[in-house]
C-alpha cells in the first residue's frame, strides 16, 4: 500500500490509487479471505477516504504520470530492498511566527487570543520548514529556515539529514535515494540543486544519489506530504507559532502511534533571492538522465567515480 498512498499535508486525510478489489485480491494471494467491503471499513479506520473530482490540470501527459509512478514504485523496492536509503524530501507552508490564528482546535481551558489580522508586518519573522522523511525507518528531520526557499538552503537541508540522520543509520550505504517535486528549490531543472547535491553529498561523502520527481500536480503523492506534514500540522492546530522556538517545540513533539519521530533544527543563515550556477559548474557535473522519463530522473556520481 505504500508507493501508492498519498494525503492531505493538512488534514492528515490519505486515499490510495489501488481499488478496494486489487487490495483484496492481493490479500487473498497472501492467504488472508477478505473481500472488497472488508478491506473498505480496514481503510476508513485507517483514515483513508474516498475522493471526489477536482478542476485541476496537470501539464504531464497522462501517460508519463503513470508511468512516472510505476518507475518510483520499482525503485523503491530496489533501494529498500537493498537497505539503502530512501528520504522523501519537500518544503511546508512557509509560517508566520507571531501571535496569529492558527488553523484548527486546541484542547484548552480557556481560548487564546490573537491579532484579528494576519500581515506580515506584525509578524516577528517567517518559518520556512523544509522536511526531509526517511520513509524507511520512519523518521523526520525539519530544518527551520528563517530566509527563503532556494536551492542553496534546499541542498544545506539535504546535507544536514545525511551528516546528523543519514550516514550513522545507513553507514554502509553509497547509494541514496531521494524522492521530490517537481518545484520550489529542488525543481528538476535547477543547475543550483544539481551543483548542490554534487558537491555537499555526492563529492564529500562519496555517494552516489539518484533523483525521482513526482510529475507536476502530483506532491500529494510524496510520502514527506501525508507523513510527517500532516502530523506536525495536526500537532500545532490551534497553537499561535508566537516564536521560533515554540515551531521547534511543535515539530519535536510530533509522534504517532506508529513510531514516527521527528527532530528540528533551525538555520538562520540568509540565503539571497537569486544564484546561478556557473558554466563550469555545470559542465563538471558528473549526471546521467535514465533512459525512462529522464526530465524527472537522474543519478549524480562522485567526481572521483566518474573519471
Amino acid at each position: 500500500m505504500r508507493p501508492d498512498t498519498a494525503g492531505d499535508p493538512m488534514t492528515g486525510l490519505k486515499w490510495t490509487r489501488k481499488t478496494t478489489e486489487r487490495v483484496a485480491r492481493a490479500l487473498q494471494r497472501q492467504g488472508l479471505a477478505v473481500g472488497r467491503s472488508t478491506v473498505g471499513r480496514l481503510l476508513k479506520q485507517m483514515d483513508f477516504r474516498l475522493r471526489v473530482n477536482h478542476k485541476k490540470r496537470s501539464t504531464a501527459a497522462p501517460q508519463d504520470r503513470d508511468r512516472q509512478f510505476r518507475v518510483i514504485r520499482r525503485r523503491r523496492n530496489r533501494f529498500a530492498g537493498a537497505r539503502d536509503p530512501i528520504v522523501s524530501i519537500d518544503c511546508k507552508k512557509k509560517e508566520l511566527v507571531g501571535n496569529f490564528a492558527n488553523a484548527g482546535a486546541a484542547w484548552t481551558q480557556q481560548a487564546t487570543t490573537t491579532l484579528a489580522t494576519d500581515f506580515r508586518s506584525d509578524a516577528t519573522g517567517v518559518a520556512v520548514p523544509y522536511g526531509l522523511y526517511d520513509t524507511e525507518a520512519n523518521r523526520g528531520v525539519v530544518v527551520v529556515g528563517t530566509s527563503r526557499e532556494t536551492p542553496t538552503f534546499v541542498t544545506d537541508c539535504v546535507a544536514t539529514w545525511w551528516k546528523t540522520e543519514g550516514r550513522r543509520r545507513y553507514p554502509t550505504s553509497r547509494h541514496l535515494l531521494i524522492l521530490a517535486d517537481g518545484g520550489g528549490g529542488n525543481r528538476a531543472t535547477g543547475h543550483v540543486w544539481h551543483t548542490g547535491l554534487h558537491t555537499k553529498l555526492c563529492d564529500r561523502y562519496g555517494l552516489t544519489v539518484t533523483v525521482s520527481h513526482y510529475p507536476p500536480g502530483a506532491s500529494k503523492w510524496n510520502p514527506v506530504e501525508h507523513r510527517l506534514f500532516s502530523r506536525i500540522s495536526r500537532n500545532w492546530q490551534g497553537e499561535p507559532l508566537e516564536t521560533l522556538e515554540t515551531v521547534l517545540k511543535f515539530i519535536r513533539t510530533t509522534t504517532t502511534d506508529t513510531g514516527l519521530k521527528v527532530r528540528a533544527v533551525l538555520n538562520p543563515r540568509s540565503y539571497p533571492k537569486t544564484v546561478k550556477a556557473s558554466p563550469e559548474e555545470v559542465e563538471s557535473l558528473s549526471l546521467k538522465r535514465h533512459r525512462i522519463l529522464p526530465q524527472w530522473n537522474y543519478t549524480l556520481t562522485p567526481r572521483a567515480a566518474s573519471k
